[in-house]
């Protein structure tokens, strides 16, 4: 063997036992949502790659109380839009991203919405701190889409109520790269 083909091996060996190249993390403004639009900023959500799947680190505050449906939707927009004749919150972000296709809320490690989060916990001052780990996702999914924040808990079924039975979306952020 040559000189030259052994460099090529050993560069080629060493490379496949490089760490995974992770993208670089993203910081989310986060505002509370009406139907008329964006409104008062409520903190960011920090998403960076990890070997375990998407890491979300939360500093919201002035947020209700409780557990909260949390999500990737699937347009970047935050922006309201009528539906059944009225102006509805965060609707311009469309649905659960959902890539393949699922038609189905299934939670964070379900077969169903990539999109589907793990719920939110506001604290009983507003904050939210907790650090969620997504592991079907990736910072690179994140990029184009918007994270969307629901008024009630997430149960990650389509029954008794579909999606989870979140209810309204009440702050929604826009993630750019």
């Amino acid at each position: 063997m040559n000189t030259n083909t052994a460099r090529i091996l050993l560069i080629a060996a060493l490379g496949a036992y490089a760490p995974l190249s992770l993208a670089a993390p993203v910081t989310v403004p986060m505002h509370l949502i009406d139907a008329n639009g964006t409104g008062k900023a409520v903190g960011t959500v920090r998403a960076e790659d990890s070997k375990d799947g998407l890491v979300l680190m939360p500093r919201l505050e002035g947020l209700p109380p409780g557990a909260h449906g949390f999500h990737v939707h699937e347009n970047p927009s935050c922006a309201p839009m009528e539906k059944d004749g009225k102006n509805t919150a965060g609707l311009a972000a469309g649905g659960h991203y959902d890539p393949d296709k699922s038609g189905k809320h299934a939670g964070p490690t379900g077969k169903g919405h990539v999109g589907d989060l793990p719920a939110l916990t506001v604290d009983d001052k507003g904050m939210a701190t907790k650090r969620l780990v997504a592991p079907r996702l990736k910072v690179a999914d994140l990029v184009g889409r918007s994270l969307m924040i629901h008024e009630g808990g997430d149960n990650y079924a389509d029954e008794p109520k579909p999606l989870g039975g979140g209810g309204a979306r009440i702050a929604c952020g826009v993630v750019e790269k």
